[in-house]
């Protein structure tokens, strides 16, 4: 039994490497008969697996999509590569995916044996990823970040330690509620049980979470959602730069590429506002040079001067590349 359990497992992997085998080949792979592999292949039919077949001398099985997604069976190089994969976009994701990366992320590590993990760690411990981040600020420990998923996913008090914005440091124990990403940061909503208070902490400035394994009720949030309580604290807090922008382009091609970090409201048709808060005027500009668009500064006037700055610099970049050195005008015609 173990062995036929092991081969049907090693049948559903092949069948997901593959858009169609042939029945010769993939008997052969698996070293049974045409006639085991037959069997085999309708145990995976009794489990819920949609395997098509195609008769005859060329006949052959492929893995059809269902109604839903199997579980999926991968080998110990595809499960490092997966888990890489996820941490990579869960710290540069594609707008709408850092979540699911995060949630993906987290059943992964759950049930991966300790070795692969080492092999991950090893791997992540040696690669320098290309991310801008602004100001070089500290990015978000892929282990910490799935350390905090699981707890809120699993409901179980955290205890971490924890950088103020004015650099005192302290100890938390906290029951988590939701990871919420916003902007280029990711945040904890969590119940602080030292505080009594709900609390969102910037998960770049967590240190060394750890699971208690106390499970906890979970308590009514005071806010719509965890990203809204996010929001609600952020706009307490004092920041230097309110930004604002006419772009010339819709407003719904404006918020398909930069609507991750910016307020885009309509003004008339192929024209938008563009409305931000930061405290640092270089992300800004470029995140109004990424809509593709000609636009005009706004507010504040702090902006305009930077983007008169770059722009003066760009021009000399791009004349140098012509042939001139920096500094120079144009060549004589």
């Amino acid at each position: 039994m173990a062995n036929t359990s092991s081969r049907t497992l090693r049948l559903l992997s092949l069948l997901q490497t593959h858009r169609y085998w042939p029945g010769a080949e993939l008997a052969d792979r698996l070293g049974v008969s045409t006639r085991t592999l037959r069997r085999d292949v309708d145990r995976l039919r009794e489990l819920g697996y949609p395997v098509e077949a195609q008769r005859g001398a060329d006949g052959g099985y492929q893995l059809a999509a269902g109604a839903a997604l199997p579980p999926l069976v991968i080998d110990d190089e595809e499960a490092v590569a997966l888990v890489v994969g996820l941490q990579t976009a869960a710290q540069n994701a594609v707008e709408g995916m850092a979540e699911s990366s995060v949630r993906a992320l987290a059943k992964v590590v759950r049930v991966m044996p300790a070795r692969l993990r080492r092999r991950v760690e090893a791997l992540r411990a040696v690669t320098v990823p290309a991310v801008w981040s602004g100001g070089g600020e500290p990015g978000v420990d892929p282990s910490a970040l799935t350390t905090v998923a699981l707890a809120c996913r699993d409901e179980e008090r955290l205890r971490f330690g924890y950088r103020a914005a004015d650099g005192a440091r302290t100890e938390r124990h906290a029951e988590p509620h939701r990871l919420v990403p916003l902007g280029r940061r990711w945040y904890l909503v969590a119940y602080d049980l030292d505080r009594a208070a709900w609390r969102s902490f910037r998960l770049d400035r967590l240190t060394a979470p750890e699971s208690t394994g106390a499970r906890f009720r979970p308590r009514e949030l005071p806010a719509a959602d965890a990203a809204a309580f996010v929001r609600a604290g952020l706009e307490g807090l004092p920041r230097p730069h309110r930004i604002e922008a006419s772009v010339e382009a819709p407003a719904e091609a404006v918020l398909r590429r930069i609507g991750r970090w910016a307020e885009v409201e309509e003004a008339e048709e192929g024209r938008c506002l563009v409305r931000m808060t930061t405290d640092d005027l270089s992300w800004p500009l470029l995140a109004l040079g990424m809509t593709g668009a000609e636009f005009r500064v706004v507010a504040p006037p702090e902006l305009a001067d930077r983007a008169r700055e770059w722009g003066d610099r760009f021009s000399r970049a791009g004349r140098a590349g012509a042939g001139n050195p920096p500094g120079t005008g144009s060549p004589p015609g």
